[in-house]
């Protein structure tokens, strides 16, 4: 296996008598989609707030290529190339799909926030930002203001935004949370484009598109790693369909 691009060695973080994450130790290895899945409760959204620097470890280590980033900030973490989705975008709602993805790509850039004369006015931040849009099926909204778009458009938006940015990892947290099931699907089909091209560790409810797009998950349970593999190995694995699974293995 590949050395990891991301990896934690027995991460903890206890909220009074509850351990949220116990001892977590899981490796992503570049260019993988990587799911994390478990229960209500199993501790995935505190594991991903600890890789992205929202919140501190309490005991263990975290390694982003190589280097020990478990003390450092979340802007530290970022310029390093470790994104969240939600917390890198930030929609103008004002602004066009355009101008949003543009501004991102000026962000990449270090230019400053020229507000009064929009981004896509120069073909640097534009052409990049067109062809986001493009291969995220977002060009024919090109210029429709971002808070118009419905709520699956914005969260591909986010998408694009956050990719602008070039991530060397994406974090992504329920992506597929409050879509219809054909908005689902759409999602489905825009991060299966974008697996290899991006190293991805997914958190997300829906067990059809895990299955569909990791290549390897990781299965928490009262924050606890109970299993590693692929998805047959995973699907196989007696401990996690009594676990969690259950006939959704079948």
């Amino acid at each position: 296996m590949p050395e990891a691009l991301l990896e934690t060695r027995q991460l903890r973080k206890r909220f009074g008598g509850l351990i949220a994450t116990d001892d977590v130790s899981l490796a992503v290895v570049p260019g993988e989609l990587h799911a994390i899945i478990g229960p209500n409760g199993a501790g995935k959204t505190t594991l991903i707030a600890q890789l992205a620097g929202e919140l501190a470890a309490d005991a263990g280590q975290i390694l982003f290529a190589g280097e020990d980033i478990t003390a450092l900030t979340t802007p530290d973490r970022v310029a390093r190339g470790l994104a969240r989705s939600f917390q890198i975008t930030s929609i103008f709602p004002e602004f066009s799909v355009l101008d949003n993805v543009a501004l991102a790509v000026q962000r990449r850039a270090g230019h400053s926030f020229r507000f009064w004369r929009p981004a896509r006015g120069e073909a640097a931040l534009r052409e990049p930002a067109e062809k986001l849009l493009a291969d995220l099926g977002l060009a024919a909204r090109r210029d429709v203001p971002a808070g118009h778009l419905s709520h699956s458009e914005k969260r591909t938006l986010e998408i694009a935004m956050v990719l602008a940015t070039e991530p060397r990892l994406l974090l992504l947290d329920e992506p597929l949370a409050g879509m219809a099931p054909e908005d689902s699907k759409r999602m489905v089909q825009i991060l299966g484009r974008l697996k290899g091209k991006v190293t991805i560790l997914l958190i997300e409810h829906d067990m059809d598109a895990v299955f569909a797009l990791a290549d390897r998950l990781t299965v928490l349970v009262y924050g606890r790693a109970i299993a590693t593999g692929t998805p047959a190995a995973i699907r196989a694995n007696e401990q996690v369909r009594h676990a969690y699974l259950g006939d959704e293995a079948e």
